[in-house]
């Protein structure tokens, strides 16, 4: 680590926070009191994303620890609690922590790390954080914010206007009834398990019904507070309860189509009413058949650089992404490289074709569905096999970033967060592993 230390020591990685630091006011540098320094801010996220903590963790941890402290610049200084550094972090958004990486790249490029002679490529799925989705957890998920914001509504606004009756109690009861009778197959239990989505989906419609008039009132007036701040308040509640309606009446079709139309495919489909952007996908795996999150694509060059990733809003055929990886690695090293390895799934005769075009001499990504001898053959050359060999790292990479990076499952919110949480923990590693490879060139000298 004194070698990553020495890393981030770069006067362009401090330069990009210290920018995008000053950019959430104005006149952030003439005026108010000081803030904390970049290159603190740097380090402390660095260090919270090396050691998979919680911001409340970080803080407790640099505090008690002089070697943290040293670190990250923090010395016999007070360290920044848990919320400020959230706040900082948050603005550091997605472009400025791919400035970041990308700057990362280019030292590990001019030390000798990476030269860009190979490249491989794989995709993951990164869990948003939310529970199992049912579509009746989400009902009772929407009425439980619902009936929170109303009764928020009416300790601001008095009882001027429609009363508020609180019917999560009952809808509570009916999701947890769902769930018992779900695990029947019979035919019984199924007919039951469909009364029981009857009175849910009436319960969960009241309630929406009510929140609506209650946004109508805030909007005519009805309800409303004399007080400025409250006033404002109440506008933003407002806007609460028309975002949260929006998505119960989106769960509310989607369970009425799949309970009583048989339809699961349903349009704009919802796996959480708080990470809408959560995408259902399957991949085939025995072992977790279906992910709630986004896709990423992680690629590699060599000594385990990660040179670059994306999370996609929609997820792609991986067959698309070699021709697109080989440009991005031509961007970033200057050269195509001499040999490309993916998995099967990375196959396409016009992506191989199209990576020979760009300049790579060897492709080493298999067709497993070939019945051509010619391709056969080409498949078991020793090449071929050196790089097949080769690209299992990429499995043992994304493995180490899900289990010592966090990236399993994204704690941050939102698309930004989950482009946050990902480029971070790729930064981590690269700083430890830039940090490894600078080490052993200074026990070899």
């Amino acid at each position: 680590m004194r070698k990553a230390d020495q890393v981030l020591e770069d006067e362009q990685l401090v330069a990009l926070v210290y920018e995008a630091l000053v950019q959430r006011h104005p006149k952030s540098r003439t005026r108010g009191r000081p803030g904390t320094p970049a290159e603190v801010v740097l380090r402390m996220l660095l260090l919270k994303h090396r050691r998979n903590w919680s911001f409340q963790v970080l803080e407790w941890e640099v505090r008690a620890n002089l070697v943290y402290r040293q670190f990250t610049r923090v010395g016999a200084g007070k360290v920044p609690d848990a919320k400020t550094v959230g706040r900082q972090a948050q603005a550091l958004g997605p472009e400025v922590i791919e400035k970041i990486h990308g700057r990362l790249v280019d030292i590990a490029r001019r030390n000798q790390i990476a030269t860009g002679r190979r490249l491989r490529v794989d995709t993951t799925v990164v869990e948003t954080n939310i529970h199992y989705p049912t579509d009746s957890s989400l009902l009772g998920d929407g009425v439980r914010v619902l009936t929170r914001v109303m009764k928020r509504i009416t300790e601001v606004a008095g009882e001027a206007g429609a009363k508020l009756r609180d019917r999560s109690r009952s809808v509570k009861l009916r999701v947890v009834e769902i769930a018992r009778a779900s695990r029947s197959k019979s035919e019984q239990g199924q007919q039951r398990m469909q009364d029981l989505y009857g009175k849910l989906l009436e319960a969960s419609g009241r309630v929406a019904a009510q929140a609506q008039q209650f946004a109508r009132e805030i909007a005519a007036g009805i309800k409303r507070s004399a007080d400025f701040k409250k006033q404002m308040a109440l506008e933003g509640m407002k806007k609460e309860l028309e975002t949260m309606l929006l998505r119960v009446k989106q769960v509310r079709r989607q369970a009425r189509e799949r309970v009583f139309g048989g339809n699961t495919h349903v349009e704009g489909k919802l796996a959480s009413v708080f990470e809408t952007a959560t995408e259902i996908i399957r991949r085939g795996k025995a072992s977790k058949p279906t992910e709630f999150g986004k896709m990423i694509k992680v690629q590699e060059a060599e000594g385990q650089i990660i040179t670059d990733y994306e999370v996609y809003e929609k997820r792609p055929a991986d067959s698309d992404l070699l021709a697109p990886a080989i440009e991005i690695h031509q961007q970033r090293f200057g050269r195509a490289p001499d040999l490309v390895a993916a998995d099967a799934a990375f196959y396409s005769a016009p992506g191989e074709k199209a990576a020979h075009e760009l300049g790579v001499k060897h492709v080493s990504v298999p067709n497993r569905s070939t019945k051509s001898a010619e391709r056969r053959a080409l498949q078991k050359k020793r090449w071929f096999k050196k790089g097949q060999k080769w690209r299992t790292g990429c499995e043992g990479r994304i493995s180490v970033l899900k289990r010592r990076h966090g990236l399993n499952r994204c704690r941050y919110k939102g698309d930004r967060g989950m482009k946050r949480w990902v480029g971070l923990g790729v930064i981590a590693d690269n700083l430890i592993n830039i940090g490894r490879a600078l080490a052993a060139k200074t026990d070899t000298t």
